[in-house]
Parts: C-alpha cells; structure tokens; sequence
C-alpha cells in the first residue's frame, strides 16, 4: 500500500474532542512523517486479537451418521484447501483461515455445560469451592501485553445475557471466558449502548451517561467543526478514509438511538438493560461493528465475544428453526434436527464473514486490520448431543502482521490439546512462553 507522506503529521493518539468527548481516529497517512519508515514510527499498525465463541460443539465428523453429515471438516491445502459447508463464508478470504483437526480440551471434560465458557480460554481446570480459582484466561493474558496502551485493555462482549438456567444457572465458570486473574471473572456485557459509551466517551455513573446522552444526541455533531478543520489538513486518501470512519460511526449511533426507544412503559424490567436489540439479527450484527469500530480507532486491541449463551433457548427464526438452540443441539442423531443444528452454525459463521471481511477492507498501515489480527473463532463442544470436548472446532483468521500465513488444513495427532493452539497464537503475536494451561508445546506448520 502506497504512502504519502508529508512534513506535518498527526500522533497515533490524536482525538476529535470537543469539550469532555473525544473520538479516535483510525490510522492515516497522515500520521507517518516525512521519509521515516512505518516500522520506525508510534503509529505502525498494531496487532490484534480476538476470540469468538459458539456454544454446543459443530457437526463434525463426531455423529454416527459420519462424513454423511460432517459440514465443518476442510481438507487439502494451499490451492486445493477446500472448505466444509459450514466455513463457505470465509471462502474469499481462505488465504488468512487455518483450520485444525483433531483438537481437544480435558479441562473441561464430563462437565455438561458449567465450566465449557471458562476453560475455552484458560485449558485449566477450576476449583470446586466456593470462590473462583481457575487461570488467568488467554485474552488477558494477551491484554496484559498488548493491551496496555489502548484506553480499554480489552472488551468482554456476548450478544445475550451468559446466565443460564441449562448452563449451571449462573456459576462462575459458566457464565464468562475470560478471568483476569485465577480468582478474576470478567462479566461480559450484552448492552451495545453500553458498549457505544463506553467506547465513545465513559462516565462515572449510569445517571451520568444518561444525562450526558439527552443533553448531546451525537458525538459527531459536536466535534464537527473539528472535523472539519482536520479534513483540510488531510490528503485524498485521508479524508476518504476518515469519512468511511466517521459514517460507521454515524450509523451505529443511529443503531444505539433506536434501540434506546423502545417502549418499556408498563414492564416491571429495573435490571433489563437498555439498548438491547429484540432482532438477534440486529443485536449480535451491532456487537460485531462494535468491535470493528473498537479495532479501527485503536480503543482496543483485545476482544472476547460469546456469540450465543452456553445453554440459551434462543430461537433462530431467521434460519427456519423454531425450537431454540440448546434443546435443537440435542439431536438424538436425527438427521432433520442435525440439518437444524447445521443451519444455526452457519447463521453465525456468516456474521463473523462479514465481521472479517470489514476489517480485511480497511486500511492499516501496509496492509489492512486483518492483516494485523488474529483471530480464534471455535467451541468447546464437540458433539452437543454427547456433551464431550472431543474433537473441538477451532480456526484461525488473520496474519498477525506477517506471523501467520492460513490457506491450509492441519492434521494433528489425535487428542492434540486445545492449549497447544493458544501457545501458538501468544508465539505468533510476539507473546512466547514455555508453557499455557496443559499445552504440550506449539504447532508449527500454523
């Protein structure tokens, strides 16, 4: 990607601010000065992470129905990669996917549902009292590093609330993948408004964001004029790209005021958050542009999302399946509710396509945010209807600036610990260590 450069530049860390509201801004051109190389300046592309997790396994080759129903499984590599049904979406960007057979977690094993959130990210199995005590997760692990020169270290995001009755109703280890520390849950929040706030402006208290909400229906509004004073300032391809970052933002405010206008008048909901979305369509689509929004402004580099609650009854209309998620993963080996089952994965797979596809069209530094990142989208159930955590779904999206290089299918040995895919992703982002969770060591062909 070209470069031009020119003597005046702009800090990495620059803001829009009018008064007490900042926005970032994306990386520009602008902020390279004159002659000096990318790699030797603050504002060189920086390296992402993120963690995407489905509950209640895939279809695999782990039924007894076989190949005959197994959508997820690749085979081949490079040029001849051929992706499962259920992957499809992430076809125009396969050169950026790895995906591995033969990957299992123990530390979760014979669990049901309590502790498959929690140990998807930490491969330790937790304590039996009455306090947490597990592992620092692999997201915090990675935020301790990566994170700490963002305003928000990390984000913990789910598009529904995580406490569910099936799930261990609510226990420590069900409820959040990501511990800071072994005794350190961190709550996933499911409220994009409260996400939006928290990314465009925090405040002390509840009353406060409400106050300041009423009072400034929009950010861009009031860090207009500037905006405008920058923009003369910038290049073509600048402005071009502010503009693109500035109308994302536009929208998802418009997206966060709707759901903020929903008539609750009449509903005993004091503990309801406000802002969620009723179309799940709507809902995990906001908490995804979250996320990108959070990336491309450099708020975070760190980001955890339970795309569907560990035990959740939700139903999915939107793919014609009328029983809800969890009672559908139970499929007693029916081929029409496996078929059901299929058409749920898929749904999410092909919002986490376009999630991807966003950030692999927008420009960061030499190359684009997804050339930056890396990704683990997967589960820690294998087959639903037998509750195991043998063999595990797990791919890799992104190029961690050059560490990684997808476009291939990797056979393991059977029961390869899951842990060894999370060392190798803290190999990859410059994060080595000799040893995570019960890993064995790394996988080098990744």
């Amino acid at each position: 990607m070209a470069h031009f450069l020119t003597k005046k530049h702009l800090s990495r860390r620059t803001l829009l601010r009018s008064g007490a509201v900042g926005l970032g801004l994306p990386f520009l051109d602008a902020m390279v000065p004159a002659g000096t190389a990318l790699a030797q300046v603050d504002a060189m592309p920086k390296k992402r992470a993120g963690f995407f997790y489905l509950p209640h396994g895939t279809i695999m080759n782990n039924t007894p129905l076989g190949k005959e129903v197994d959508k997820w499984t690749c085979s081949g590599s490079g040029d001849n990669f051929q992706l499962g049904s259920i992957l499809e979406p992430l076809d125009p960007l396969k050169q950026y996917l790895t995906t591995f057979e033969n990957i299992e977690n123990t530390a979760a094993g014979g669990s049901v549902h309590t502790l498959n959130p929690a140990t998807w990210l930490s491969c330790v199995r937790p304590g039996t009292g009455s306090t947490p005590e597990l592992a620092t997760t692999l997201d915090q692990v990675i935020a301790q590093q990566l994170g700490q020169e963002t305003a928000l270290p990390s984000m913990e995001l789910a598009t529904e609330t995580t406490i569910q009755v099936a799930a261990g109703n609510g226990g420590f280890y069900a409820v959040t993948t990501s511990f800071s520390a072994p005794n350190k849950p961190l709550p996933m929040e499911f409220n994009p408004r409260k996400v939006f706030i928290q990314l465009m402006g925090p405040y002390d208290t509840q009353e406060e964001r409400e106050m300041i909400l009423r009072k400034n229906s929009s950010i861009l509004d009031m860090i207009a004029d500037r905006t405008r004073i920058l923009q003369k300032d910038l290049g073509s391809g600048d402005r071009a790209l502010l503009s693109d970052y500035l109308d994302t933002v536009r929208e998802i405010e418009r997206r966060v005021q709707l759901a903020g206008e929903q008539d609750l008048s009449g509903i005993d909901v004091p503990t309801a958050p406000v802002g969620e979305f009723e179309d799940f369509d709507d809902q995990i689509t906001m908490m995804f542009d979250l996320i990108a929004l959070a990336y491309q402004a450099d708020l975070t580099r760190i980001s955890t999302l339970v795309m569907a609650a560990e035990g959740t009854d939700r139903t999915y209309p939107q793919v014609n399946v009328a029983g809800g998620f969890h009672p559908t993963s139970h499929h007693t080996n029916n081929p029409e509710r496996i078929a059901e089952l299929i058409r749920i994965q898929s749904y999410h797979m092909q919002h986490f396509a376009r999630f991807v596809q966003k950030l692999a069209d927008t420009p960061d530094g030499d190359g684009s945010i997804l050339d930056h990142s890396l990704f683990l989208y997967g589960s820690n159930m294998g087959n639903s209807n037998q509750h195991d955590n043998y063999p595990l779904p797990a791919i890799l999206m992104g190029g961690a600036s050059g560490a990684v290089k997808g476009g291939k299918n990797i056979i393991l040995p059977e029961r390869t610990p899951l842990a060894n895919v999370h060392l190798t992703i803290l190999e990859r982002l410059g994060i080595p260590q000799e040893s995570f969770g019960n890993s064995t060591g790394t996988i080098a062909e990744v």
